[in-house]
């Protein structure tokens, strides 16, 4: 018997230690945390004590006592002498927003040189406990960590103008938002298809510009516009009675919230409630979807009117929101109004601009100046550069990271929120079985590896990287559901990397610790992605030989497949290896977890074997770094791009694509196809024509055609092979030259260079 006892206490006491070596998972992960033995546990014996003196730790010990309240109903004191506290101490050596917080089985104690960091390691113990009201002991592992923040700005944008959140759906975002460290909240109030911000001077802008004709029967793009006399079926707007209770919402959390008044475009809302501010002067109404037929969407930069008024809009603004930073937009303008507006060229003559560049810089300088003159600093979307930024203006980087990295280069302040990765309305999983998004894939892991310092900065220049944040536009995001589900869980991976060390980050780790926070989001009833089960079928060659490498996100999942066209079951080929290809084929996987098939269906890809599959690749001019599919071969991976401008395609923006192919050997060849995409919504254009050569040295080269673009540039979405059928020849060396295509004129980036999307040489 005393043995059996013996045996018991050992086990248990293995049990305990096993227990307290476990790591809570925390996300953002810390920068240093060791974990101790055993638990603090939160009673109706414990009380929050800091001194006196410091009132303004009273709203950050009122939010703990409050989730304390809810999730146990234990009412805890402050500064009451009891056996536990949990103490909140300022110490002013400590890094700013970081924290150092001890658990012992006595006492938790938080040290902060601000209430900020010690509202972060509020949130660090929070992870540890339940998520829901729960009848079960409140225990804190004892652990110790040092805890600080890499970025300054850590944001989540939220776009309200597409679709309307009222004010109890921005605080679940913003209680989002802090739960993950995430410390600013980028309000974007203010678009095409409608205002949402009372101005009391200017009341004609909810009146009017907050409600619009919505056709939901519709897709967003297809939309046709509002006619006169149809009655607005949707809207709303945020008092400003609402906007300052929301403000302090924020706050309390240590969110600032940083309100976008858009402008000079994307303001069809504004010139629907004051026609007088629009180059046209014409009466409509806001705009119903995606269709930008013949309205009016910029303010006329020749009409002193317009400063005025957007001086007074700006002026109730500043009031209602105490960021440092205000958001003016500036983003895809459409300047074709504004060459042909009297007074917007009488404008350009009389300050000495060359184009309508310069015109919007003009434009945006003249805001900042105003902006400047309140104390407050000014932001815009990456195309505030075009013509000349403005002199202290910083800048968001959306469109890859290049308008970032010139800002960055000019000692400007500068946000990284490149589309890729960092739009959350983009797809996560699937897209087969997701709910309907703008296109785009955007993974959890592809958010988790994303790095904000671009390698083309020096150790100096990085420094204005002030950090990074997540999109969210709401064009296809009509329900809080739908939204929570496009922000869970990429907003705690976007968390990690803007507030870990980089040497800290690791995926599989991140991982195990989502699913802690899966159980949370549904204990809550928020709904989440549960991740991307679907396989990503990434090809690669090495010395001519076609190879498929098969990746799958999923914890602790497997990789089944086929490559006969079959769906994948439990019994099929399991993936241990790269596959070689020899023959054309099909080819399925899917993501096992647990021993079910998980996904709606099994990612597929067809496989076409030509004469140049494998070839190795050179281009005279380089491929675009925001879209170099899956590496300099993917132009003979024997895989087709598709309509989407998703991994397939090599992108060129401003140069011809030459691209010179080594088929190894000399080989017999009749034919040479390039296939490209034109997607005129995205600058997307066909080449003006495609050049065919060919040798057998690599030096002396023989033209075999060249075909000129038989294809309209104003259509939407096409797909188009050039190809060239000649008498056989032995070829070891093809050259194909595309040569780029300018926006056409009526497009919003006419007379500009388009992209050039190619995908993929075939040779038979």
């Amino acid at each position: 018997m005393a043995l059996r006892s013996s045996i018991l206490v050992f086990l248990l006491l293995v049990s305990v230690l096993m227990k307290a070596q476990q790591q809570p998972s925390i996300i953002p992960k810390p920068v240093d945390l060791k974990m101790g033995n055993g638990y603090f546990t939160i009673d109706g014996n414990t009380a929050i004590q800091y001194k006196k003196s410091q009132k303004d730790l009273k709203a950050t010990a009122d939010f703990f006592a409050s989730y304390i309240k809810n999730i146990s109903g234990f009412s805890l004191k402050s500064n009451k002498a009891v056996a536990k506290k949990v103490e909140f101490v300022i110490e002013k050596d400590i890094q700013e927003e970081g924290y150092q917080l001890n658990v012992s089985p006595t006492a938790i104690v938080i040290k902060a040189s601000s209430p900020k960091g010690i509202f972060y390691g509020i949130q660090s113990i929070l992870q540890t406990l339940p998520a829901i009201r729960t009848n079960a002991a409140l225990e804190v592992p004892v652990m110790q960590v040092n805890d600080y923040p890499r970025f300054k700005w850590r944001g989540m944008h939220l776009d309200v103008s597409r679709h309307f959140f009222g004010p109890e759906m921005i605080k679940e975002y913003i209680d989002l938002m802090a739960s993950y460290k995430i410390n600013v909240f980028h309000w974007h109030l203010v678009d095409d298809q409608g205002w949402r911000i009372e101005i009391k001077k200017y009341p004609k802008l909810t009146e009017i510009g907050a409600w619009r004709v919505d056709n939901i029967n519709l897709n967003w793009r297809e939309r046709p516009q509002a006619k006169e006399g149809e009655k607005p079926t949707y809207g709303g707007f945020y008092t400003q009675d609402q906007i300052k209770e929301i403000v302090k919402y924020a706050a309390d959390r240590n969110i600032t919230i940083v309100p976008e008044i858009e402008m000079p475009g994307h303001v069809a809302s504004a010139i629907a409630s004051y026609p007088q501010l629009s180059c046209t002067q014409q009466p409509q109404l806001p705009l119903t979807g995606g269709n930008y037929t013949n309205m009016s969407s910029n303010y006329c930069a020749g009409n002193e009117e317009v400063f005025s008024f957007l001086q007074d809009v700006l002026s109730e603004v500043l009031i209602l929101f105490p960021s440092t930073y205000i958001h003016l937009g500036g983003d895809e303008v459409d300047k074709a109004p504004w060459k042909k507006c009297p007074r917007c060229q009488a404008r350009m003559k009389a300050e000495g601009l060359k184009d309508e560049d310069e015109l919007q810089s003009y434009f945006m300088k003249r805001m900042e100046k105003f902006i400047i003159s309140n104390n407050r600093k000014m932001i815009g979307w990456d195309e505030i550069l075009e013509g000349g930024l403005a002199p202290e203006a910083a800048v968001m980087s959306w469109r890859g990271e290049a308008g970032g990295i010139e800002a960055a280069k000019m000692k400007h302040n500068v946000v990284m929120t490149p589309g890729s990765p960092c739009y959350f309305d983009h797809y996560q999983a699937g897209p087969e079985g997701e709910p309907f998004a703008i296109g785009g894939f955007n993974t959890v892991k592809k958010v988790y590896d994303y790095e904000p310092i671009p390698k083309e900065l020096n150790a100096e220049d990085e420094k204005y990287v002030l950090g990074a944040q997540g999109n969210v536009w709401t064009e296809f995001i009509t329900t809080t559901e739908h939204l929570e589900y496009m922000v869970l869980p990429r907003m705690a991976a976007l968390a990690e990397v803007i507030w870990s060390p980089k040497e800290n980050k690791n995926w599989d780790n991140f991982n195990e610790r989502l699913q802690y926070h899966f159980k949370g989001y549904g204990q809550k009833g928020l709904r989440y992605s549960p991740g991307n089960f679907t396989v990503n079928i990434k090809p690669s060659s090495q010395n001519g030989q076609l190879l498929i490498n098969l990746y799958s996100e999923a914890l602790n999942g497997e990789i089944r497949y086929t490559t006969d066209g079959t769906e994948p079951t439990l019994q099929s080929e399991k993936y241990e290896q790269p596959i070689a290809i020899k023959s054309s084929l099909v080819l399925k996987a899917s993501t096992v977890v647990d021993g079910q098939i998980k996904g709606v269906q099994a990612a597929k890809q067809n496989f076409v074997m030509h004469k140049a599959i494998g070839s190795s690749v050179k281009y005279t001019n380089p491929v675009s770094e925001y879209y170099l599919a899956d590496g300099p071969n993917s132009l003979t991976d024997g895989v087709r791009g598709g309509n989407a401008t998703g991994k397939y395609w090599h992108g060129f923006s401003g140069n011809d694509m030459i691209a010179t192919v080594d088929l190894g050997e000399t080989k017999p060849i009749k034919n040479i196809s390039l296939g490209f995409l034109q997607n005129y919504g995205s600058w997307i254009f066909l080449p003006q024509s495609v050049k065919f050569e060919v040798s057998t040295d690599g030096t002396v080269f023989t033209e075999i055609k060249t075909i000129n673009n038989p294809i309209d540039i104003n259509q939407k979405t096409v797909l188009y092979d050039f190809s060239a059928a000649f008498t056989q020849q032995k070829v070891r060396y093809i050259r194909v030259t595309a040569k780029n295509n300018l926006c056409p004129p009526g497009h919003s980036g006419a007379g500009k260079s388009g992209w050039l999307f190619v995908d993929e040489i075939i040779a038979d």
